[in-house]
């Protein structure tokens, strides 16, 4: 039996990085996946078909998760399309990285837009259907600079921590009606984006990484896939950090 057999995940900003990781997995244990992307309409239907090919429906939606409007509709639509969403995974966020001192109020509304609010806009649509079945995981992607902070990302650091709040509040809403939210703080995860970074850099960040190297999107996904199950039914309101014991 697959963890997430006849279950329908919903993941925003999934056409690269964790957020296929997390699809790909999802798919593999039987979740039928639907997943939103921003502007790659031909890397969305190259996903749709890696996805089904494990036997499930799969379905990509051009959405901005930071539009309240268009996360209301994307939910609607969802539903419609597979009948329920048991899995929201939160994982669509941006960077705008820079000093303080320098930072544009452009700069920062972008961020807490993208990564915080976007939160708030698809948790708030999903309540609906989950609250219908008494049943859901909603998992929110933080970072572990939004536990530790760091310079030059205060922005960033701002939105990811105020996922760990807002999450621990929706824990405290719906558990009685058996939904849980928890979140997952990432360390430093190798994606295409550190891929263009100098390598000599990027193994200066790996030796200071107790585990002595970068993470991988996989590392990430199964732990979601983990906190999407039934077997974490006794855990909510929790961060899990994926840092390879950077925080310890």
């Amino acid at each position: 039996m697959k963890l997430l057999q006849g279950k329908t995940a919903l993941i925003t900003g999934a056409s690269r990085g964790i957020g296929r990781g997390i699809a790909m997995k999802f798919s593999e244990q039987g979740a039928n996946v639907a997943f939103t992307f921003l502007s790659s309409v031909e890397k969305a239907k190259a996903l749709e078909n890696e996805l089904a090919a494990f036997g499930i429906k799969a379905k990509g939606y051009q959405s901005d998760a930071a539009d309240f409007k268009a996360a209301d509709e994307l939910v609607n639509n969802v539903v419609a399309d597979f009948g329920t969403v048991d899995i929201l995974v939160n994982n669509a966020g941006i960077t705008r990285d820079t000093l303080l001192m320098r930072m544009s109020e452009q700069q920062w509304d972008e961020v807490m837009n993208a990564n915080l609010k976007s939160v708030f806009n698809l948790t708030k649509a999903v309540q609906r259907p989950m609250l219908k079945a008494r049943y859901g995981s909603i998992i929110n992607m933080s970072s572990v600079v939004g536990v530790k902070g760091n310079a030059g990302q205060a922005n960033y650091a701002a939105s990811k921590a105020g996922i760990i709040g807002f999450s621990k509040s929706v824990a405290l809403e719906l558990g009685s009606r058996n939904i849980r939210c928890n979140v997952i703080a990432p360390g430093f995860i190798e994606t295409e984006m550190t891929g263009a970074l100098d390598e000599k850099v990027v193994q200066g960040w790996r030796d200071a990484i107790p585990l002595k190297r970068g993470g991988t999107a996989e590392d990430v996904a199964n732990a979601t896939l983990f906190l999407a199950s039934d077997m974490s039914a006794y855990v909510t309101g929790q961060t899990i950090n994926v840092c390879g014991g950077m925080l310890t």
